[in-house]
């Protein structure tokens, strides 16, 4: 935390982050009832994406943190998307 600041989350900001969460895992579990070839694990990916990165922000509470943290943490969502788009590439070309 910047400066050995604190804050206080609210009992409202948590309760619509388990909305979210709870929403994206009925979107995710309703994606499996659809045969959608390799685009069903992508969906499934970016869902799960989405899910981590509202956990990270909300829970590990780095939405408070300075920028540097930010970028480093964005850094590693880049790398985690490359090496999926490289695993589909060359499953793909086999």
């Amino acid at each position: 935390m910047k400066n050995g600041n604190t804050h206080i989350t609210s009992f409202t900001s948590h309760a619509i982050v388990l909305i979210v969460l709870l929403t994206l895992t009925f979107l995710s579990v309703s994606v499996t009832s659809y045969h959608l070839g390799a685009f069903s694990v992508t969906i499934a990916l970016a869902i799960a994406s989405v899910k981590v990165a509202t956990v990270i922000s909300n829970f590990m509470h780095v939405k408070h943190e300075s920028l540097f943290i930010k970028l480093m943490i964005s850094g590693v969502f880049v790398l985690y998307t490359l090496v999926i788009i490289i695993t589909f590439i060359d499953y793909h070309l086999r």
